[in-house]
């Protein structure tokens, strides 16, 4: 497997390997591996690098703390305001509703 000159430059060369991946050397012939390669090769057009999705388990952990601080704060904001604001209302919604039943039993005895 003969490596073909893509570009050489003053501080690498890019040389294309028979299975069509590319191979990085810096100026003292060592080979450029890892982010560095990778930064090279995106900056020379000869590749695309695609951004990762985030692991499943990542955003299944931040899905359950949303979950539990909206759950808290909704707990939280009903037990501040739903005894000052419910316990008037029941009481109002209830007397009317006794209080029609008795006079509609006193018609009929009439």
């Amino acid at each position: 497997m003969a490596m073909k000159l893509v570009k050489k430059t003053d501080d690498y060369s890019i040389y294309q390997r028979g299975d069509k991946r590319y191979a990085v050397e810096d100026a003292h012939k060592n080979a450029v591996n890892g982010e560095e390669k990778v930064r090279i090769l995106v900056e020379e057009g000869l590749i695309t690098v695609a951004v990762a999705a985030a692991p499943e388990a990542v955003v299944e952990e931040v899905v359950e703390e949303a979950a539990e601080e909206a759950a808290e704060e909704t707990t939280e904001e009903a037990v501040e305001e739903a005894p000052a604001e419910e316990a008037p209302a029941e009481e109002v919604a209830e007397a009317p509703a006794e209080e029609a039943p008795a006079e509609a039993a006193e018609d009929e005895d009439k």
